[in-house]
Parts: C-alpha cells; sequence; structure tokens
C-alpha cells in the first residue's frame, strides 16, 4: 500500500534574491517523488510536498547544497538574519556615502582620462590579483553555478569583467567588481526590509509559558505546553498560547491579532490569544492552542507563504527573467559583430541589470503583506492584491457582516387553537410564549447560527432551563430539528412552515414585523406551527460611509445577499443603498457569484467566514470579517479581517491598488532604465565603467519606491 504524500517545511539559507528561489525550486523539483514545491524567500524556506517512498530529506539537502544553498536545522524556528543581511541604517548611509563618492570619482576620472594613466603605471598581475582579491565572492559564486549548468545574475558583469581584464582596462574590471559587491548588499538590505516584518511578526510570540502542574508554576518551553494545561499570566505578560479564561481578570490588549489599539477586558469565560497583552491584572488560562495551531501562529504562517500565491504581473517579471539574460548575451554578440568595439560589447554585458526585474514585484508584495497583517488585515498573497485592484462587483453577507451578528429576540408570538390546525397535539398546553422559548432555545442549543445564540440568550435571561436535544439536525439556509422533552421541534425561516396550513392573520402578524426589519424564526412543534420569535441586529455604524466609498472606487455593483425575507433584506438594503436578493441558501450564493463570474467581473464576497465559507471559497476574492480564532474564516477567505470592523474593507482595496501602482512603477522604471543603458552601451556612448558604476541605481531606486509600503496609511 502506498504511503500518503508528505509536506515538509524546510529551512533554506543562503538565499538573498529572486534568482536564488528559482534555482533552489528548480533543484527540488527534479527529485523524483517531490509532488510540488513553492520557494520562499520573504521567509527562508521551501514548502515540499513528496512521496515519502521515494524522497527524504537527506536527498533534498543534497539537492539545495548541489544548487549552491544549505538547509537550515528546524523550519520552526524564526528565520535568522546573516552578518551581511543585518545591515544597520548607518552602515547603508555610509555605504551610499561610498557609492556616491566612488561614482564621482569614476565619472570625473574617466571625463579627464586619470583611469588610463593609471591603469598604465600598475604591472598587470598586481591589477589582476587586485581584481580576484575583490570580487573573489561574486566570482566564486559564479563559477559554482557554472558548473551547475546555470547562469546567474551577475554571469554577465563576470564575463565583461574578464573582458575588461583582457583588454587591459583593469580599472574598469575593478569598478565592475566594486559595484557588483554594492549591488550584492543593496539587494540583501532591499529583501532584508520586506524580510523583517515576518521576523518582527515571529519575534511577539512567547517562547516559554508559566504552567500549573502538582500544585506548583513551572516555567517550561512553549513546545512542552499541551492543551488542557492551565497557564498563567501575570500583569505586563503576553499570553503565550490561545484559551478560556478560568479565573482572574486583566485588560488585555489585542493588537498583534487584530490590529486594534484599544484593550478589552478578559474575564472568566473569555477567549484570549497568543501574543497579546496581559496589563492591569492576572489570568489562568486553559490552553487550547499552542504554538503553530494558535490564532497568531497561523497568522504568521499565512503571511510567509503568501509569497508564494504570486499575483499575475510577478508572474510575468519571473518568465522576463529567465529569458533576460539570454537576450542580453545575444546583444552583445551582435554588437561586437557589427561595431567590432570590444568596449562597447564590454559595456552591454556590465549594464545589464536582471536583478531589478526579479525584484520589481516580490519586494513590493512583502512589504505590504507584512505591514497589513501588523494592522489586522490578513492577505494570503499578491495575485489576491493584483484582483483586488481590478475588481467591479461586491457581494455581501448580512447576520455577522453588515450587521453586528448579535440579533436580540423583541417580540414572541405564540399561536392558540385557531392556527393549530391539526388534531390535539401536547404542545398545545405548553404553548404560552415562555414555554415555546424554552422549547426553541433547546432545539438551537448547540447550533452556531448568529439567531441560535439570541435565542439562548432570551431564554437565559428569563431564567429557562435547557433541555437536552435529542437527534440535533441542521439544514443550512432553513434551520434546525431536533427532539426536545418529547417533543419534535424546528425552528428556522419560512421555508420550514411551506406546505403548512396558516391562518391569514398569522401571516399579516408576520409581513408587519418583517417590514419593520425584524428576523423571524418559526418555531413548530409535533409539525404544527406553535409560534414566531422576532429579532433583531444592528446595523453597525461605518457601514453606509464604506459602502460608499467602495462605490465610489469603482465598485459597479453592490449587492445585499441572504437567507433572510425580502421584506426584512429590503430594509437593511435601504438603508445603505444598496441591491438584495432575499431568501438565498448557501448554494444560491455560490450560483450567483458564478454568474458575475461568467460575465467576466472580479467578484469580491464579503462574508462572517463561517455560513459563507463555500462563496467565499468560489469569488476572486473572498473576505472574512472578524476572523481572529476561526479556523473556518482564515482557511475559507483569501483575506480575513482579524477585527469586525467595515472600515478595513475599503482600507484593503487602497492597499491593494497602492500596492500596484508601485509595482508597476518599479517595472516601468526597471524596463525603462535597462533599456536605455543597453542602447547607449550597444552605441558606444557608455564606456564600462560607467556602465560598472550605474547598474546597481536599479535595485536602488525599488528598495526606495517599495519601501513607502512598509508604512501602513
Amino acid at each position: 500500500m502506498a504511503k500518503p504524500l508528505e509536506t515538509l517545511d524546510i529551512p533554506i539559507q543562503g538565499m538573498d534574491c529572486a534568482d536564488c528561489t528559482l534555482h533552489v525550486q528548480r533543484a527540488i523539483a527534479a527529485l523524483p517523488g517531490v509532488e510540488a514545491v513553492d520557494v520562499f524567500l520573504g521567509s527562508e524556506k521551501a514548502i515540499v510536498r513528496l512521496d515519502p517512498a521515494q524522497v527524504d530529506l537527506p536527498a533534498i539537502r543534497t539537492a539545495v547544497e548541489h544548487a549552491g544553498y544549505s538547509v537550515g536545522e528546524t523550519a520552526s524556528q524564526p528565520p535568522a538574519a546573516g552578518a551581511e543581511s543585518n545591515i544597520s541604517r548607518p552602515l547603508l548611509t555610509l555605504l551610499g556615502i561610498v557609492f556616491g563618492a566612488v561614482l564621482f570619482i569614476v565619472v570625473v576620472g574617466e571625463w579627464l582620462g586619470l583611469f588610463e594613466a593609471i591603469t598604465a603605471r600598475i604591472p598587470w598581475p598586481l591589477s589582476l590579483a587586485i581584481v580576484l582579491a575583490l570580487g573573489y565572492p561574486v566570482f566564486r559564486k559564479v563559477f559554482l553555478a557554472a558548473l551547475r549548468g546555470q547562469v546567474i545574475s551577475h554571469t554577465l558583469m563576470t564575463v565583461g569583467a574578464a573582458a575588461a581584464m583582457l583588454a587591459g582596462e583593469w580599472a574598469t574590471a575593478l569598478v565592475v567588481v566594486f559595484f557588483m559587491r554594492v549591488g550584492d548588499y543593496v539587494e540583501r538590505f532591499t529583501t532584508e526590509r520586506a524580510r523583517r516584518l515576518l521576523k518582527d511578526l515571529t519575534s511577539l510570540a512567547p517562547q516559554t509559558a508559566r504552567v500549573e502542574r502538582d500544585g506548583q508554576e513551572l516555567e517550561v518551553p512553549i513546545a512542552e505546553v499541551a492543551p488542557g494545561d492551565i497557564v498563567v499570566v501575570r500583569p505586563g505578560e503576553k499570553i503565550p498560547v490561545d484559551g478560556e479564561v478560568v479565573a482572574g481578570h486583566a485588560v488585555v490588549d489585542q493588537a498583534t491579532i487584530t490590529g486594534e489599539s484599544m484593550p478589552v477586558e478578559a474575564g472568566p469565560g473569555a477567549q484570549v490569544f497568543a501574543a497579546t497583552l496581559a496589563g492591569q491584572g492576572s489570568l489562568k488560562v486553559r490552553t487550547e492552542q499552542v504554538g503553530q495551531d494558535t490564532t497568531f501562529g497561523r497568522l504568521v504562517k499565512l503571511v510567509e507563504e503568501a509569497e508564494g500565491n504570486k499575483a499575475e504581473v510577478q508572474r510575468i517579471a519571473d518568465r522576463f527573467s529567465a529569458y533576460y539574460l539570454p537576450v542580453v548575451a545575444v546583444l552583445a554578440a551582435l554588437t561586437f559583430l557589427i561595431r567590432r568595439d570590444p568596449m562597447a560589447t564590454v559595456a552591454v554585458l556590465v549594464v545589464a541589470c536582471s536583478c531589478s526585474f526579479a525584484l520589481a514585484t516580490p519586494i513590493a508584495m512583502l512589504a505590504s503583506i507584512g505591514a497589513a497583517a501588523k494592522h489586522g488585515l490578513l492577505i494570503k498573497g499578491g495575485k489576491y492584491l493584483e484582483i483586488l485592484d481590478k475588481a467591479d462587483v461586491l457581494l455581501i453577507d448580512k447576520t455577522g457582516t453588515l450587521t453586528l451578528g448579535k440579533p436580540q429576540i423583541t417580540s414572541i408570538l405564540s399561536f392558540g387553537e385557531a392556527n393549530l390546525l391539526a388534531g390535539p397535539s401536547p404542545a398545545r398546553s405548553r404553548s404560552d410564549e415562555l414555554t415555546l422559548l424554552q422549547l426553541a432555545a433547546s432545539a438551537e442549543r448547540y447550533s452556531e447560527h448568529p439567531l441560535a445564540s439570541a435565542v439562548r440568550l432570551a431564554a437565559v435571561q428569563r431564567g429557562l432551563e435547557l433541555y437536552e436535544p435529542q437527534g440535533f439536525q441542521s439544514y443550512p439556509g432553513v434551520g434546525v430539528h431536533a427532539g426536545v422533552n418529547g417533543y419534535r421541534v424546528s425552528v428556522g425561516n419560512r421555508r420550514i412552515v411551506e406546505g403548512l396550513a396558516v391562518q391569514p392573520n398569522t401571516l399579516i402578524q408576520a409581513d408587519t414585523l418583517e417590514a419593520q426589519g425584524k428576523t423571524l424564526m418559526y418555531v413548530l412543534v409535533d409539525d404544527q406551527l406553535a409560534g414566531i420569535l422576532a429579532a433583531e441586529d444592528t446595523l453597525r455604524e461605518e457601514v453606509p460611509h464604506a459602502i460608499q466609498s467602495l462605490q465610489e472606487m469603482g465598485f459597479r455593483r453592490v449587492e445585499l445577499l441572504t437567507g433572510d425575507n425580502a421584506r426584512t433584506a429590503a430594509a437593511l438594503a435601504g438603508q445603505i443603498g444598496v441591491e438584495y436578493r432575499a431568501g438565498l441558501l448557501p448554494e444560491d450564493k455560490i450560483a450567483i457569484v458564478k454568474e458575475y463570474q461568467s460575465q467576466g467581473h472580479k467578484v469580491v464576497m464579503v462574508g462572517d467566514g463561517v455560513n459563507d465559507a463555500p462563496a467565499l471559497a468560489q469569488a476572486d476574492v473572498g473576505i472574512a470579517m472578524g476572523a481572529a480564532g476561526s479556523d473556518v474564516a482564515v482557511e475559507a477567505a483569501h483575506i480575513a479581517l482579524l477585527r469586525d470592523d467595515w472600515s478595513l474593507v475599503p482600507e484593503v482595496v487602497r492597499i491593494a491598488r497602492r500596492t500596484l501602482r508601485v509595482v508597476k512603477g518599479n517595472i516601468y522604471f526597471t524596463a525603462f532604465y535597462n533599456l536605455a543603458g543597453l542602447t547607449l552601451a550597444a552605441f558606444g556612448y557608455l564606456p564600462p565603467i560607467l556602465a560598472a558604476a550605474v547598474q546597481s541605481l536599479p535595485d536602488l531606486g525599488i528598495l526606495a519606491n517599495s519601501s513607502r509600503l512598509l508604512k501602513h496609511r
């Protein structure tokens, strides 16, 4: 019997550019038994799906090492910054000053002809030794890549430096090597700036926990904490696990999860999350999730892996980079054949800078996704930012999304003999309001729907004891059914009374309540209508302004989708100025999404992530509201808003559009710069020494432009 496929998280060390990820990915993918592999520059790891019968970790380690990189010890620890990648701001400033000074010297020296005079006075062997000593790290990397049959970004410049040496232009070769090294540092700094956001997120998680065991408090590594353990959190400490407070009170700062600056009160029965800060009080928390299984752990993991969901513009840039170096080599050969000018040929090889193309998109995407995560917006990949930039249809769920999701029972209608048209039923003698509520709340005891919570709350507030339901069944979009204290009880929307004979007066009462914007739950006892419960939810106060902003952004069609009745839907839709479709089942919502997609629209669906999971997954971009702590919401949606705030919906659209503007700016700048540089070099207007000096400028431009996204507005 074949073993099931396994998925491994493998830390990769030594990657500092987008080309590196391609080399590692190709090396692992070539192994037999590897089904899929994604390599992430930001989180410095590979996720490999493999057949353990054909390939194992030692084989992957060997393949990675042959590609010129190494496998770290564990994937559970945050990626460590190497000595070269930890470039401080003062050092970067110094590097910029040196860069500018050398560039000035090169330009002036070339103009005055100083380099020719200096070159003539230094023996060729000494100049060769100087070039080799300065360029050894780069030359070694190019040489090892050549042995593996790879052409990397520095290959052409190395060939250019070698050609300059052979032509006796050792000063040109020295400048080429110097700016290659400068380019390496700039690229590593650029990558590290985006990568730092991931490391900052990871560092927020506590590494130890104080656990009650055998009557004592023991501080243990977080890996040794198990579900069910009681964790003690003192004032000013970070909560190390997800769980339920069993004792104590504290004011908890949940900004690391939700991005919300206002702290919340936490007492017995409250849910708390790992990496949040307890202040003004202590807590005892019963552990439910630990480590990567916590809400914070899932957030970090998804942000790390968001790099794998590449935008189409990034895939185009990746494909372009793969063909760019061969094209430049051909252009250099043509330059030599047509112009017979070795220096122009060297300049063409030197000025080509493919790294800037490879960096144009991922650095901007990583910056945006990381910055957004720190403010409660979890974006699963750059492709969803790109789709949001083009989206024109917005579909919205009602309960828990537009409304607070905390409806309250406002009316209870209990019907007498006139409405119970069938024969005698034991329910009749118990059909007063409290009994009706007690039966309905008992039937809804284990339902997760917000309306069920409202029914249970109303029963508790009236001091009613709930029965244990038997044979509980839930029918999405309709209601629930259960045996309660010997009765068959059903609670749901108007669909559950279809086919039943109902008095006209009852329908009039129901219509009146629905016209007031209330949601009705019909209660059947022994298959006969025993009463109606009316619930009312509150519209989120920020919704009207958010909807207006989205319409101004170009969402041509905004629709409310709800399983509620038409009158209630119309009342709510009228308040916010949108169209609506009512009485929908989950499959109806999916069909509506597909309907718009078949017409060529890009569809955004906003829901609470529980009942709307299928529609969220079907949409081009599914946005889940208030996803903190919800496995279903985080898994189903493409973007998760970790707090219930509708102003985040237009904000995430703004982030998408701002990010795509930066990406396009990076690409246009790089394309123009390289085209201009190659043209000037090919026609002899850009000497090799100046070509070497200016080839690192695109990386600096991309860094400066993309860094704007690191600050969340």
